[in-house]
């Protein structure tokens, strides 16, 4: 008998072991302070326009999107600035190339150092409505303009970003210039659409393509938006499919079913050739947040059906080797062991190799859903998750 219970003692032991191994496990933090700014030609002030000074600069933010940049770099995209169209005219529209210094479970620092910021403009007005800078040569794209949302590369280095005033997508070149007129989504208006004209808008403000994914090919973009369409089921979001040759929407479209109520999309990527990871979260920070998780579903194109399956719980990582638990500053939530990433908006998410995923949060310069008291600095992450091929 006394054989008999140590040797159930050993396998409960094994398999629970095996249970925790099987756990998403943060591998690696690093920290950009809430603070961290960039030169620019004129400074970024909330409910400012454009003076163009020398010495001035931008406040960084936090992050909406996630690129790879090669050699362990990113390209890191804030949205539109402050929060809105009015009060955002003076924060420019950019990509930053950052560089993590990852702490992991044998060393690092844990910081992020910005290399590089590009700079989105319409030099050539091919905006079909007045821009902020809409009579300086370089035509600088701000807050004012566009809300950026989502980003993704084509296979010859252009951008295309989902935006949520119109909403449209927006191509640039590798410099950072608009190439072609933004496309709007047909028969979808947001009340910041320049092209309302009177029309009732049928989606609510800031839910436009808060998620977009780019096919493995890099062929087709699936725009995701953000919130329900006027009318629709409150779980109902619809993705829609744009050829990138042809620059145009194929007109297919498809359903995604939130989980929960009051939940959105934050984000969407593709990680193979026949499957996205989307995350949802709701609206809540700090100790009231609920959702901040990560889902598989096939390619749009390839199953009517969207069906998901959940990859992580972004408020339930194991952090069994102590990565997150220093620095703790007085007041600090959801550091330790299970690590929680417990922000307002989590909206980037960049498959990487190894079954490791990286994300990183929206500050909303001011959210405090670390600290109560400290507004959130970008909290850049990977995550490892068993079962998922980068």
């Amino acid at each position: 008998m006394k054989r008999l219970l140590a040797a159930t003692a050993a396998l409960t032991a094994l398999l629970a072991g095996s249970a925790h191994a099987a756990e998403p496990k943060l591998e690696a933090r690093a920290i950009l302070p809430a603070d961290a700014s960039f030169p620019a030609p004129f400074n970024g002030v909330v409910n400012t326009d454009p003076v163009f000074v020398p010495g001035s600069s931008q406040p960084v933010g936090g992050f909406s999107a996630l690129l790879d940049a090669g050699n362990g770099d990113f390209y890191a995209m804030p949205d539109n600035g402050f929060g809105s169209k009015a009060n955002s005219r003076s924060f420019i529209l950019r990509l930053y190339t950052v560089r993590p210094k990852w702490k992991t479970e044998w060393s690092g620092k844990g910081d992020v150092k910005i290399l590089d910021a590009l700079t989105l403009s319409d030099p050539d007005a091919k905006v079909p409505f007045p821009i902020v800078n809409e009579n300086t040569p370089e035509r600088i794209l701000t807050g004012g303009d566009f809300d950026i949302e989502s980003v993704r590369q084509a296979p010859d280095g252009t951008f295309y970003f989902g935006e949520e005033f119109g909403p449209f997508i927006v191509h640039v070149d590798g410099k950072g210039r608009v190439l072609d007129a933004p496309v709007p989504l047909p028969r979808v208006f947001s009340p910041d659409n320049p092209f309302l004209l009177g029309r009732t808008p049928n989606l609510a403000s800031s839910n436009g393509f808060e998620g977009m994914a780019l096919s493995k090919d890099g062929k087709t973009l699936y725009p995701f938006l953000e919130g329900p369409l006027v009318g629709d089921d409150p779980l109902v979001r619809h993705v829609y499919e744009f050829d990138v040759s042809e620059r145009r929407y194929t007109g297919r479209n498809w359903i995604y079913r939130m989980s929960i109520p009051g939940t959105l999309v934050s984000d969407a990527v593709a990680y193979s050739k026949d499957q996205l990871i989307i995350t949802e979260r709701d609206n809540g920070q700090g100790p009231a947040a609920a959702w901040k998780k990560a889902f598989v579903i096939d390619v749009p194109a390839n199953k009517p059906n969207l069906q998901k399956h959940e990859i992580v719980d972004l408020l339930n990582v194991n952090d069994k080797d102590g990565i997150s638990e220093n620095p703790i500053r007085p007041g600090d939530f959801g550091l330790g062991n299970p690590f929680k990433f417990p922000y307002q908006t989590v909206e980037a998410v960049l498959p990487l190799s190894n079954n490791e995923l990286a994300f990183v949060n929206d500050t909303n310069f001011g959210s405090t859903g670390r600290n109560p008291n400290l507004p959130d600095y970008s909290d850049f992450i990977i995550v490892k998750v068993p079962g998922i091929k980068g």
